[in-house]
């Protein structure tokens, strides 16, 4: 749908905010960070479950699934779920988990937003889900290619505000805080779409421990897009004389919340 002249594009806003906040990362960046996606929040997936409320006949797709934050819990209360990740290491672990824990109703794909899903094999379904896995450009395709292959529902997990970045992070190395494009943006593409959408909220207490100080390091030091000599040497020090440890490991103190949108809509041949 073409945006009428003098309105805000949404959609070009979306991708200029990303492009003021986010570091592109490729699939060798998830790949590393793959392990730390099987230890989910409990209260996000508990939150999220009672949201969708699955039924045992539903077929998923899981756009972003890593290693199966949604799609394992998922697949003990549907009939089928597809769940499609950018990375091999994330596929590899939710393969693996399948196995593990006796799912047989799991299929597994490699691919990305962009790919031709097609080509991938990947049909229509009852729900489609984009788990905090928004990480396009062109934030209008993807919310429309979710629209088009789901026959009842689309869900969709957007950031509030700071989202999971944690603003202290800036604040230690000195470089002012910028924010990226939250829940907002896609909602009014969907506005802009004609696609009237729902919003509910989930909220988690970022209570995240580090396997050591350097887990902790390195885990951080991803927020901040191309750091500088300067600030990584600021980054350590700060997290040298802050981190307080416990018997999982070492965290920060201070525990926030982190709060989540969550949209849904129900797909109409006419949008």
């Amino acid at each position: 749908m073409p945006v009428e002249t003098g309105r805000l594009d949404w959609n070009e806003a979306w991708r200029a905010a990303r492009q003021r906040r986010v570091k592109p990362r490729g699939r060798e960046a998830w790949d590393r960070r793959a392990q730390s996606f099987t230890r989910a929040s409990d209260e996000y997936v508990e939150q999220m479950l009672a949201l969708l409320q699955p039924e045992p006949t539903w077929t998923v797709l899981d756009v972003g699934s890593g290693a199966g934050t949604l799609a394992v819990p998922l697949a003990r209360k549907v009939q089928w779920v597809t769940a499609l990740d950018y990375s091999p290491r994330m596929v590899e672990l939710l393969r693996g988990r399948c196995v593990e824990d006796g799912l047989v109703n799991v299929s597994a794909v490699l691919g990305a937003w962009e790919d031709d899903w097609d080509g991938l094999g990947i049909r229509s379904c009852d729900v489609a889900i984009a788990s905090r896995s928004l990480l396009v450009d062109d934030l209008r395709g993807a919310l429309l290619k979710l629209h088009r292959i789901a026959r009842r529902k689309v869900f969709v997990t957007a950031p509030v505000g700071e989202g999971p970045v944690d603003r202290r992070v800036f604040d230690a190395v000195g470089r002012p805080w910028v924010a990226g494009p939250d829940y907002i943006y896609p909602y009014n593409v969907l506005h802009d779409l004609g696609i009237p959408a729902t919003i509910a909220f989930v909220q988690v207490p970022d209570t995240r421990w580090y396997a050591s100080r350097d887990d902790a390091f390195e885990g951080l030091l991803r927020t901040l897009p191309e750091p500088s000599a300067a600030e990584v040497a600021r980054l350590r020090a700060w997290l040298d004389q802050t981190l307080v440890a416990g018997a999982e490991g070492v965290r920060l103190p201070s525990a926030r919340t982190v709060r989540w949108a969550v949209l849904s809509w129900t797909p109409s041949q006419e949008s």
